[in-house]
């Protein structure tokens, strides 16, 4: 065990206070451009229409690039722009090496990707290796069985059921979208694997011309000039190899829920989280270093989704001897507040979960949102929405925020008439509401007039949230404690700090509520963040959470819902907070 984690072990119980204690870091320490970004996630199709259909597009992010800088942002990685049925909205990928027409043009990304370098912006695209539309070339012809392309897919004959002699599919395996993940193709007289949707068909990533042409996939997008890959649904690479027989296993039932058609019904050992699936990333990893290595410039970045076990996701890392993924996603802030509640407790067993198993040497990263999830502010609560914004800036590493986040943007309600996303449209009318992913997909705010400035279309692909002329970024500008102005700050904070880039981190809960981290680097000014998540206003003592602690403490930034002046000095022994409350102190 590393001595990060031998230091995070140590850890020590002072009346209701639980603190963990990070590894210190020079102030001499040169960090790649990576190590601290600021990655700002953007689905296109709801964050800028330039044409008037209602679509967010290319150009619509070309014409908003100044708003990323002026944010603060490092680089905005794109949900998928590839040409696509948008049966999954871009996650079905009939051409991986062309542009969605409604999205725009190759000579639209290419001004986009210029534009961008001009403002000091890199742009990362979202890599789907796991699967292809059923529109997609290489499936039309692996389904004529045509020479290349025949195991392109996982395909099987099925079973034959000994009692009524109908054919069935090969395992009783579940897609994400509900149902069978198996869909019999009459032409082929076989069934193809999808572990999304109908229309997404898996790869057979134990075919090499498979590896070999994701790999020219990612070079060719490299050669366009994009700075790096998000990789998307990672862990369903590989599923377990056919028995001796040439059957497939059939999982084992979960327990966690009575729907058959869920995909939690079953277990998942045997689609998810192979081995197989690691090195893979590996390979990936040395495509980006090989290209750096021929193309110079700065280092071209993967990063890896993964809902899975820390003992799995970690291995993404790499190890000693081979390189992986620069940054495994990390969704710990997500999931634990999700299954425990959002409390200072789970917030901590959230950070505990990433650092305590990181391995030493790499870079820790914080994710409280994305297109997948709720939206952050509807998860944690509204009054939390700066505490959540300034954990993830405060925490060690690098920070990904969802487009709105900055904003404190809040789900839109979508009907089902006006449902899109699949995993809500294969329920029906009275479940729809606990599969859609609709809800955090709404179009962007920019401003208070007609479709919140993001389309002059008479109808945008979703429904617009209601709340958008309270909360967009033209009214957040002139407001001078909008959770936007926070959220400048805060990058600004962060980018100007040696303390928040290099220093140790120590963090822990004071009288169950108040979630408390602290930064600090020999020589420069440590920072102390303290977060009020409980139901009611609340006193602290802070050299609970640490005895070096020494008052005054200098208010440096405070939440929405704060009363406390900037700039004023407050004592250590006694500080109150509101319900909802955050601040962000210095101590010299």
């Amino acid at each position: 065990m590393q001595p990060l984690q031998l230091s995070i072990l140590g850890f020590c119980l002072v009346a209701l206070c639980q603190s963990c204690q990070d590894t210190a870091s020079s102030s001499t320490t040169t960090k790649d451009w990576w190590e601290t970004a600021q990655f700002y996630q953007i689905y296109p199709r709801s964050f800028m229409d330039s044409d008037g259909d209602g679509i967010g597009d290319l150009n619509g992010i070309t014409s908003k690039l100044e708003y990323l800088r002026d944010l603060g942002v490092t680089a905005a990685w794109l949900s998928p722009i590839f040409k696509s049925p948008m049966v999954d909205f871009g996650y079905d990928i009939s051409d991986f090496y062309d542009i969605q027409p409604e999205y725009g043009t190759l000579e639209d990304f290419r001004n986009l990707i210029k534009k961008a370098n001009e403002l000091g912006l890199k742009i990362i695209l979202d890599f789907v290796p796991n699967h292809s539309s059923d529109e997609n070339d290489w499936f039309k012809k692996s389904v004529k069985r045509e020479k290349g392309y025949e195991d392109y897919y996982v395909w099987h004959d099925g079973k034959v059921n000994a009692s009524t002699g109908e054919r069935e599919p090969p395992s009783n395996w579940l897609q994400a979208f509900r149902g069978s993940a198996w869909e019999w193709v009459e032409e082929r007289q076989q069934y193809y694997l999808h572990q999304f949707a109908v229309q997404q068909a898996d790869l057979n990533y134990r075919n090499p011309d498979v590896v070999a042409q994701m790999k020219r996939v990612l070079r060719y997008w490299l050669d366009e000039g994009v700075a790096g890959f998000r990789c998307d649904a990672v862990p369903v690479l590989f599923e377990v190899e056919p028995d001796e027989n040439g059957q497939y296993a059939d999982e084992a039932v979960s327990g966690l829920t009575d729907d058959v058609d869920a995909r939690n019904y079953l277990k998942s050992e045997l689609i998810e989280n192979r081995p197989e699936t690691i090195d893979m990333a590996y390979q990936w990893r040395t495509v980006m270093d090989d290209y750096q290595r021929i193309h110079g410039g700065d280092t071209r970045v993967l990063l890896i989704e993964t809902y899975a076990p820390p003992a799995y996701t970690m291995q993404f890392y790499g190890n000693r001897s081979v390189e992986g993924a620069h940054i495994p996603f990390n969704f710990n802030l997500i999931t634990v507040p999700a299954s425990s509640g959002v409390s200072a407790g789970s917030i901590k067993t959230a950070v505990d979960n990433w650092l305590l198993n990181m391995p030493a040497g790499r870079t820790a990263n914080w994710v409280i949102g994305n297109h997948d999830q709720r939206r952050a502010a509807s998860r944690y609560g509204i009054k939390n929405t700066d505490a959540m914004n300034m954990l993830v800036m405060v925490l060690p590493g690098a920070s990904v925020t969802y487009q709105g986040e900055e904003l404190g943007m809040t789900d839109g309600w979508i009907s089902w008439e006006d449902t899109q996303d699949p995993a809500a449209c294969n329920s029906n009318q009275n479940t729809y509401e606990q599969f859609t992913r609709d809800p955090s997909r709404t179009p962007f705010h920019w401003t208070s007039g007609t479709n919140a400035g993001f389309s002059t279309a008479l109808k945008t692909w979703l429904p617009l949230a209601t709340n958008y002329q309270e909360l967009n970024v033209e009214l957040e500008l002139t407001e001078s404690n909008s959770h936007l102005k926070i959220y400048k700050a805060l990058v600004e904070m962060r980018k100007g700090s040696k303390t928040l880039q290099n220093g140790s981190t120590k963090y822990g809960v004071l009288n169950e509520d108040v979630f408390v981290v602290k930064r600090h680097l020999s020589g420069s000014p440590s920072i102390i963040y303290v977060a009020n998540l409980g139901s009611s206003s609340i006193s602290v003592d802070l050299r609970e959470f640490d005895k070096t602690l020494t008052s005054p403490l200098t208010l440096e930034l405070g939440s929405q819902s704060s009363t406390k002046a900037v700039g004023a000095s407050f004592d250590t022994k006694n500080l109150e907070l509101l319900e909802g409350e955050s601040l962000i102190f210095t101590s010299n």
